[in-house]
């Protein structure tokens, strides 16, 4: 999943004076203080105050490829299994489930529960939602996820009908799936947005209004009160939710901030319970100062740089090797950023689940200054030199760690004699553009959607459409992916997607950087926020001591 973000206004960081005013005229309430993280009066309402680093996309899940909007998805909608108190897979809008003993045939049962208008939710609202997804027309960019079901590929490829599709209603809470091969990530998968359900009566009525607050309908813990672009989004319990006697907060407020240390001045005003980022660059004085708040853990992620392999001089093999092994990804992580990063050398996180240990860039363990001469010498090869220095646009989206990142990158490069201009643009923009590949070298981080290494190997191949940014398309890669996707035993599985990883990293269509941890401020007082690989943390299982 994209790790998104969107630009407030300049001057206008989250709820400022202007949005608070904003917030104010609409009726939207805005909570503070400044009393400490924890206000008696949010304490009274019940209500969770998040700053959020990025403006949601869409409240329609199947229109939604960003970190940041997902966790208000997660909070609305309830897939057939969903998001555990430690970010596990659970029991969601399924109660039960059996498997067929060739690992192909899922038979869920669902849970006696309600859209928020108490209409039932029933098996045929899936059938609905997942042919959605893959309507052709519908340009859902998320839509490959499905393509472990039978017919989905054909489907959404304009090469098969709807009804091929292979889940079907047995009876109005029985939803049978049939997949194309065996997949033991086909669980954890279905709680990613791409599998939520969507409300057909609700969305056929009102069409593309169907997700504004006065005729949106979701079966999860929360629904949408308020949303004020660039400023926040407001969520209020659901009482027709199944389990919403053990939901504590009656409210959750996600606050929209780019401005990493903006957000963690209103959380040391009291303004926040939570900040979803924090400003690297003061990770000393937050050691020193917020120690009791601060949350650094590993995330199952990956920031790299793609290249445009659709346009030169990117389709140049030795120009892509030549720029990645110029960047010196250990001073990255230790001097640029110092908040446990790890340098990357793989595409795939160590430590991911169903497979072994990554595979790296050959250079791996070369030292530094022989890889500056080797790629000198590449560009050299590839018709760049002083009398003819490569040039190029990188670009990035608003953050200030991402700037700090792109300028020492920059510097590298400048030493092997290539000559990079810095473009940013805010997060919405900058994704679009990567989707139709308009950019040379871009900055871009993609975090699991569920546990396994599938989740990162798909990004590169060539059925993947929009979320391929660098437009990476071999044939040899294509058919290890379709190999694995075929193989059963876990470990000869494995084997396949760490041989079609390790044609990646020798094409090195994206340069990896650094392995994401995790990094939030979080109210000692918040109770049920468990560190996890995927970093989610559901408000429905969250409250105060």
């Amino acid at each position: 999943m994209s790790d998104q973000t969107k630009r407030t206004p300049q001057g206008k960081p989250g709820f400022g004076a202007l949005g608070r005013a904003l917030a104010f005229g609409l009726g939207l309430a805005v909570v503070g203080g400044a009393a400490g993280p924890w206000t008696p009066a949010a304490q009274a309402a019940g209500v969770l105050r998040v700053g959020n680093d990025g403006e949601p996309q869409s409240m329609d899940p199947h229109f939604v490829s960003s970190v940041q909007t997902s966790r208000l998805l997660d909070d609305m909608y309830l897939a057939l299994v969903t998001f555990g108190p430690k970010g596990e897979a659970i029991p969601g809008a399924a109660e039960r489930w059996t498997i067929s003993p060739d690992g192909l045939t899922y038979t869920f049962t669902l849970r006696d529960h309600t859209w928020s208008d108490g209409t039932p939710v029933t098996a045929e609202d899936f059938v609905y939602s997942w042919r959605r997804v893959l309507d052709p027309a519908m340009g859902a960019e998320y839509a490959s996820l499905a393509y472990i079901i039978k017919g989905a590929e054909a489907y959404n490829s304009g090469q098969g009908k709807a009804e091929d599709v292979a889940a079907k209603a047995l009876d109005a809470k029985t939803l049978e799936v049939t997949l194309t091969s065996p997949a033991p990530y086909f669980l954890a998968q279905l709680a990613h947005q791409v599998f939520m359900p969507v409300p057909r009566h609700v969305v056929e009525k009102y069409g593309r209004d169907w997700t504004k607050p006065e005729t949106f309908v979701v079966n999860g813990a929360y629904k949408l009160a308020n949303w004020l672009p660039n400023v926040e989004a407001k969520l209020v319990k659901n009482p027709s939710f199944y389990d919403a006697k053990n939901v504590f907060f009656d409210e959750v407020i996600f606050y929209n901030y780019e401005d990493r240390t903006a957000m963690q001045k209103r959380y040391r005003a009291g303004e926040l319970d939570v900040c979803r980022d924090i400003a690297s660059e003061q990770i000393t004085w937050l050691r020193d100062n917020l120690a009791d708040s601060l949350r650094i853990a590993p995330y199952a992620g990956i920031y790299d740089y793609a290249f445009n392999t659709t346009q030169k001089p990117f389709d140049d093999l030795r120009v892509r090797q030549a720029l990645t092994m110029a960047v010196d990804v250990d001073v990255i992580s230790e001097k640029v950023l110092r908040t446990g990063e790890l340098p990357a050398w793989s595409f795939v996180p160590p430590g991911i689940e169903n497979y072994t240990t990554p595979a790296t860039v050959a250079w791996k363990d070369v030292p530094f200054k022989e890889r500056q001469e080797k790629a000198r010498a590449l560009l050299a090869e590839a018709g760049y030199g002083k009398d003819k220095p490569l040039t190029f646009t990188l670009r990035y989206n608003t953050s200030e760690n991402h700037k700090r990142v792109a300028v020492a990158i920059a510097s590298m490069w400048k030493q092997i004699g290539v000559s990079v201009e810095l473009f940013n643009t805010d997060g919405k923009i900058h994704y679009a553009d990567l989707k139709q590949k308009a950019f040379q070298v871009a900055r871009e981080g993609w975090i699991a959607d569920y546990n396994d290494p599938q989740s990162f190997l798909f990004k590169m191949e060539g059925k993947t459409g929009p979320l391929n940014y660098s437009g990476y398309d071999n044939p040899e890669y294509n058919a290890l992916m379709d190999e694995g996707a075929q193989t059963i035993d876990l470990a000869k599985r494995a084997e396949i997607l760490k041989k079609a990883e390790a044609l990646a990293m020798r094409d090195v269509p994206v340069l990896p950087i650094y392995y994401y941890v995790s990094k939030q401020l979080v109210s000692p007082k918040l109770v049920g926020w468990n560190d996890n690989a995927l970093d989610k943390h559901v408000t429905r299982f969250l409250s105060l001591k």
